[in-house]
């Protein structure tokens, strides 16, 4: 319950006017005024930004495959933005992790769609949790993934390779990099926060170390020209992963530092970080939320 809880009140502090829960949608008169902008990246890789996290396209003559599907409440206009690409019904569609501003749409396209995930993600999206007393449903068997992976798969689509790759341990347990082999583009899902602090959903696996771990792997796998689809943020380059990998490393040092001299976490606060990263602290998560993320996580590491 624990676990469900941390998440998903993140997750309603993403966008005050939406419910995490789910199922649970908003007032469909709400929908006129959600926006969808559609970002050409080649001539069949795009990204649609939304409310929630940032969709991956792959449009072409085989149809379409996205990667994510933002909050239930925004898929209808996803659709339309879709259907400018070709068609509004996904062929397939990839999870990166279970979070629902990242998988809420399954309930609007699962029953047109095949959708892939890690192991995990379909573990939890089909277990009940309980919120602020208030039971909450799994997704419906349409909504689940209904081809899971434990470290790796490959889709041939559109004259691409599409490999997804778990990376574990880094925002969830259960997160996936999507890699678009030709078109030379890659979806982080949640592992990157473009120019902001991260959220470590640590009750469902995730660890700091974990994600700068597999932060690094990534920047050793991809080409200096590659283009990033971060989970929140702008279209991205391999420099504005560095520096995110860059923040991860210091900020931990930091922190890590302050432990190792005896500060407690109010202490370590108190201390704060170098002034370059105020602005990343302008995001979905404080700074002082930060600086905690990476006390607990390292508090975590040090009794396993």
């Amino acid at each position: 319950m624990l676990r469900k809880f941390v998440a998903l009140s993140f997750l309603v502090s993403l966008c005050a006017s939406l419910n995490f829960a789910h199922g649970k949608h908003e007032n469909e008169n709400q929908t006129q005024e959600i926006t969808v902008k559609t970002v050409k990246i080649t001539d069949q890789i795009y990204m649609l930004q939304g409310r929630g996290g940032n969709v991956g396209v792959s449009a072409g003559t085989d149809g379409i495959l996205i990667v994510d599907d933002d909050y239930a409440q925004v898929a209808p206009k996803i659709a339309e933005a879709l259907k400018s690409l070709g068609s509004d019904k996904p062929r397939f569609i990839f999870n990166t992790h279970w979070h629902g501003d990242h998988t809420q749409g399954n309930n609007f396209f699962g029953k047109d769609s095949v959708i892939v995930a890690h192991t995990n993600v379909r573990r939890r999206l089909a277990t009940e949790a309980l919120f602020r007393g208030e039971k909450f449903v799994p997704y419906p068997k349409f909504a689940l993934p209904s081809i899971t992976f434990d470290q790796s798969t490959r889709i041939h689509f559109n004259d691409e390779e599409i490999l997804a790759v778990h990376y574990p341990n880094g925002h969830t347990d259960g997160d996936s990099v999507i890699f678009f082999t030709k078109a030379n583009v890659v979806h982080m899902g949640d592992h990157f926060f473009a120019n902001r602090f991260p959220f470590v959903d640590m009750e469902s696996g995730g660890s700091v170390l974990g994600l700068t771990k597999n932060i690094a792997d990534v920047i050793n796998r991809v080409p200096a020209d590659v283009k990033i689809i971060p989970g929140h943020g702008n279209l991205s380059t391999l420099t504005d992963l560095k520096n995110y990998h860059q923040m991860l490393t210091e900020t931990t040092g930091i922190v890590q530092k302050g432990m190792i001299g005896g500060k407690t976490l109010e202490g370590i606060k108190k201390d704060g970080l170098p002034a370059k990263y105020q602005s990343w602290g302008s995001g979905f998560i404080k700074t002082d939320v930060w600086i905690e993320t990476i006390y607990k996580s390292l508090s975590a590491s040090r009794k396993q």
